[in-house]
C-alpha cells in the first residue's frame, strides 16, 4: 500500500492499465509533456511514448470524435476533457455517436472510450471552470457516469471503466483532488499539499461500477451523496451529533438503487446532497426513485441540498457551495418532521 491525493491515484490507475494493455491510449490538451493542468498525467507520456500518450487541439469535438473512432477500431482511449465546463462542444459526439455506436449497428461496433474530466467547484474557477453538468449525461442510454470520493475508490473505478465495453464519463471532483484537508467545508481550501491521501494499492485492483459504498452506517436517516459531497455530509452529521447513514453512489449510471432501498427502508428517512443546480439535477431523479420504491416506509418528505438554479457565482461560490450550514438546517427540519 501507498499514500496517494486522487491526482495520484488517478495516473496510478491509468499507468497500471497502460503497463497491461498496449491498447489504452490517452490523449487530451496538455496531456503529454506538461502532464495536464492538474498534473494527473504526469510522468505516462515519458515511460509509454508520444504515440500513446498525446496532446491534441483544442477542440473538445474534435477530442471526442477521435476518440469514438479509435473505439470502434479496437483501442480504448482515454481522453481528457481539461474542465467539464468545457464538455458541451463534445456533447455531439458524446450523445449520437459514442452513446448510441454499440446499438445502431447491432452490436457490430462499441465506443470503449473512458472520459475522464474535472468538475465541481470549491476552487475559485468561477462560472467557467466550476459547473457539475452529470445530470446531463445520466440522462442520456449508452453512457455509464462515475464520479469517486476517495483516492482508493478513484483508481478501482477507473480501471473498471477503462476495461468496460461502454463509453464512460469518469468526473473528477477538482475540490478533493489533493484531499479534504482539514474538514472545514465553509471556506476555501487550505494546505492541501499537506493532506497525506488515502491508502492505495500500487498494483491492479478493479471496483465493480454500480455498486454503491456505505461510508458511515446510521438509523435516524439515509443521506445520498456523491463525490465531494460525501465528505461535506459526513463532516456535518459527526459535528451534528445525528445517526445518519451516509451512502456514497461512486456511479450514477448504472446505480445501486437496491443499496439505496435498503437504507432508506431501514432508516425511514431520506436526504439528498449534491453540488449541480437543483432543478433537473441527479437529485431530483434520486427522490422520484426513492419516492416509487420506499413511500410507505417514508416518516418525512425527502430533503434536498443543491446548487442554485443560477451560473456559479465567484464572489458568492461559498453561498453556492452546499456545506455544513445548509445541509445542518435541512438535517434539523426532516429530523422534526
Amino acid at each position: 500500500m501507498a499514500r496517494m491525493n486522487m491526482i495520484q491515484a488517478i495516473n496510478s490507475a491509468m499507468d497500471v492499465v497502460m503497463d497491461r494493455d498496449p491498447d489504452v491510449i490517452v490523449m487530451g490538451e496538455d496531456v503529454g509533456y506538461f502532464g495536464g493542468v492538474f498534473r494527473a498525467t504526469a510522468g505516462l507520456q515519458n515511460k509509454y511514448g508520444k504515440t500513446r500518450v498525446f496532446d491534441t487541439p483544442i477542440t473538445e469535438c474534435g477530442i471526442i470524435g477521435v476518440a469514438v473512432g479509435m473505439g470502434a477500431y479496437g483501442l480504448r482511449p482515454v481522453p481528457e476533457i481539461q474542465f467539464a465546463d468545457y464538455i458541451y462542444p463534445a456533447l455531439d459526439q458524446l450523445v449520437s455517436e459514442a452513446a448510441r455506436l454499440r446499438y445502431r449497428s447491432a452490436g457490430d461496433f462499441t465506443a470503449p472510450i473512458t472520459v475522464r474530466s474535472p468538475f465541481g467547484g470549491g476552487i475559485f474557477g468561477g462560472q467557467t471552470h466550476s459547473q457539475s453538468p452529470e445530470g446531463i449525461f445520466t440522462h442520456v442510454s449508452g453512457i455509464k457516469t462515475v464520479i469517486p470520493s476517495t483516492p482508493y475508490d478513484a483508481k478501482g473505478l477507473l480501471i473498471a471503466a477503462i476495461e468496460d465495453n461502454d463509453p464512460v464519463l469518469f468526473f473528477e471532483p477538482k475540490r478533493i483532488y489533493n484531499g479534504p484537508f482539514d474538514g472545514n467545508w465553509d471556506k476555501p481550501a487550505q494546505n492541501w499539499s499537506k493532506h497525506p491521501g488515502g491508502e492505495v494499492p500500487e498494483d491492479y485492483y478493479r471496483i465493480e461500477l454500480g455498486k454503491a459504498k456505505i461510508v458511515r452506517e446510521g438509523g435516524d436517516l439515509t443521506i445520498l451523496a456523491y463525490g465531494t459531497m460525501v465528505h461535506v455530509a459526513q463532516a456535518t452529521v459527526e459535528a451534528a451529533g445525528i445517526d445518519a447513514e451516509i451512502l456514497d453512489l461512486r456511479t450514477l449510471v448504472p446505480l445501486d438503487i437496491d443499496a439505496i432501498e435498503a437504507s432508506v427502508k431501514k432508516t425511514g428517512r431520506c436526504m439528498i446532497v449534491h453540488e449541480a443546480t437543483r432543478t433537473g439535477g441527479f437529485g431530483a431523479e434520486l427522490s422520484a426513485l426513492v419516492q416509487e420504491r420506499c413511500f410507505h416506509h417514508l416518516e418525512a418528505p425527502i430533503e434536498r441540498v443543491t446548487g442554485f438554479d443560477t451560473p456559479y457565482p465567484h464572489s458568492l461560490e461559498w453561498a453556492y457551495f452546499p456545506g455544513p450550514v445548509r445541509i445542518g438546517q435541512a438535517l434539523k427540519k426532516i429530523m422534526q418532521d
